[in-house]
C-alpha cells in the first residue's frame, strides 16, 4: 500500500474491508471498554477506549501511509495534538516557533508553555540565517508552519530540518494547510508532522480532530503516546470514522480546491482595490520557488490585503455572498475571515487582511462574488 501514489493511498489506506462482514465501509466501534481475561489479558488487543480503539487505529494507519511515517497518534483537536507534543518535552527545553503562525499556537506558547518550564522564542523561519543564529543556543524543538497562517509564508523544510538536527532539535511541521497530498515533510527530513484533521482531512466542517505522525516509533513518540493516554485528549471513534471517510475524497477535493484558489488568487492580484495577495502559487510570492520545490500544488488557503485598511476589509467581507464569514478552513464551502477581529485582545494579523479558505464551488462564481464585493 505504501508504494502507491497519494490519491490511491487516500482512498484505500485504513479502509480494508471488515473481516467479520465483508463491508467495504469501515465499521464504527463505539465501545468504551473491551472484554479481557481475568488477569487483564487483552483478548483482542484493546482494553479501554482512552487507550485505543479499532476505529482510531484505522485512521492512524491511513495517516501513517499518507505521510510516510512509522506511527501516528490521533487527538480530540489540533490544539490537543500540539499541546501534548510540546508538553512532552522536559522542563527547561527551548523551543523555536515561527513569527507568523496560528493564533491558537501563539496563545499556547505565550500563556501556557512558560508555566510548564519551556523556553519560547520566535523567528522568521523564511530567514535561514536568522534560524541558524537562533539555533546557536541549545534547542529541543523547531516548530515549522508552512504555508503559515495567515500570511502564507513559506519556509524550506529540508533546510530547516538540517539546521534543527545540527542543533540537536526535533523538527515538527504543521502540515494542515498543505495536507500530505501536496507536501510530505517527513520525506524532507522532518521528525514529526502535525495536523488539525478538522480541516481538509474532515473536509466538511463537521468534525474536530488532530493528529501527530512520527518519522520513527521511538522514545519520544512513546512518551507522547503515554501522555495522551494519561491526560485523555483522545479522539472519539465517531470523529475518527468521519475523518477516515474524509480521507477517501481528499485527493479529488484538494485538486479542485487548488484549481479554484489559483483562479481566485490570479484575479485578486490584478484588482486595483487589492494591495497584496498572499498565495505561494503566485510567481511574485517571496516563497514561490521554495513552495514549487517542496509542494505538489500550492494549496487553497490565501489571504488578501485591501487598500483602505480595516474599514475596507470589513466592507468587502460584509458584501460577500457565496463566501461565509466564519472561522476554520478546508470545508466544501468557501469561507472568509477578518483575522484581526478574531485573534483576541492582541491581534497580530494586519487590519486590512482577510483570510480566505477557497472551497469547492464553481471558480468563476467565486471570482464574481469577490468582484461585486470589491466594487
Amino acid at each position: 500500500m505504501t508504494t502507491h501514489r497519494p490519491c490511491t493511498l487516500a482512498v484505500h489506506a485504513g479502509n480494508h474491508a471488515d473481516p467479520a462482514t465483508g463491508a467495504v465501509a469501515p465499521p464504527i466501534h463505539l465501545a468504551t471498554t473491551f472484554r479481557h481475561g481475568p488477569a487483564g489479558e487483552r483478548i483482542a488487543g484493546y482494553e479501554y477506549q482512552r487507550e485505543g480503539d479499532p476505529t482510531n487505529d484505522r485512521l492512524r494507519e491511513a495517516l501513517v501511509a499518507l505521510e510516510g511515517g512509522a506511527t501516528a497518534l490521533t487527538f480530540a483537536s489540533g490544539m490537543a495534538a500540539m499541546t501534548t507534543a510540546l508538553e512532552s518535552l522536559p522542563a527547561g527545553s527551548r523551543v523555536l516557533f515561527p513569527d507568523d503562525c496560528y493564533s491558537g499556537l501563539r496563545m499556547l506558547f505565550n500563556e501556557f508553555l512558560p508555566e510548564r518550564g519551556l523556553v519560547v522564542e520566535t523567528v522568521d523561519m523564511a530567514d535561514l540565517d536568522a534560524v541558524r543564529a537562533a539555533c546557536a543556543t541549545p534547542l529541543a524543538m523547531l516548530w515549522i508552519e508552512t504555508p503559515s497562517n495567515p500570511l502564507l509564508k513559506v519556509c524550506d523544510i529540508a533546510a530547516l530540518a538540517d539546521i534543527g538536527h545540527a542543533a540537536g532539535a526535533l523538527a515538527v511541521v504543521d502540515n494542515t494547510f498543505a495536507t500530505p497530498l501536496l507536501q510530505r515533510p517527513l520525506a524532507l527530513g522532518a521528525d514529526i508532522v502535525m495536523h488539525s484533521t478538522t480541516k481538509y482531512f474532515g473536509g466538511h466542517s463537521d468534525v474536530l480532530g488532530g493528529a501527530l505522525v512520527f518519522a520513527r516509533d521511538d522514545g519520544f513518540a512513546n512518551k507522547v503516546a503515554h501522555r495522551l493516554h494519561v491526560t485523555g485528549a483522545v479522539l472519539a471513534p465517531f470523529s475518527a470514522w468521519l475523518i477516515l471517510r474524509g480521507c477517501r475524497s481528499l485527493g479529488a477535493r484538494m485538486a479542485m480546491h487548488c484549481a479554484n484558489a489559483r483562479k481566485l488568487a490570479e484575479f485578486l492580484a490584478t484588482h486595483p482595490a487589492v494591495e497584496r495577495v498572499n498565495w505561494p502559487g503566485l510567481p511574485t510570492h517571496p516563497g514561490h520557488a521554495v513552495a514549487a520545490k517542496q509542494m505538489r500544488d500550492f494549496g487553497a488557503m490565501l489571504s488578501v490585503e485591501l487598500r483602505g485598511g480595516r474599514e475596507a476589509a470589513l466592507a468587502v467581507a460584509g458584501r460577500l455572498r457565496i463566501f461565509t464569514n466564519a472561522t476554520s478552513l478546508g470545508g466544501c464551502e468557501s469561507l472568509v475571515e477578518h483575522r484581526a477581529s478574531v485573534e483576541g485582545p492582541n491581534p497580530r494579523s494586519p487590519q486590512n487582511l482577510l483570510r480566505v479558505s477557497v472551497g469547492l464551488e464553481d471558480g468563476d462564481d467565486l471570482i464574481a462574488d469577490f468582484r461585486q464585493a470589491l466594487g
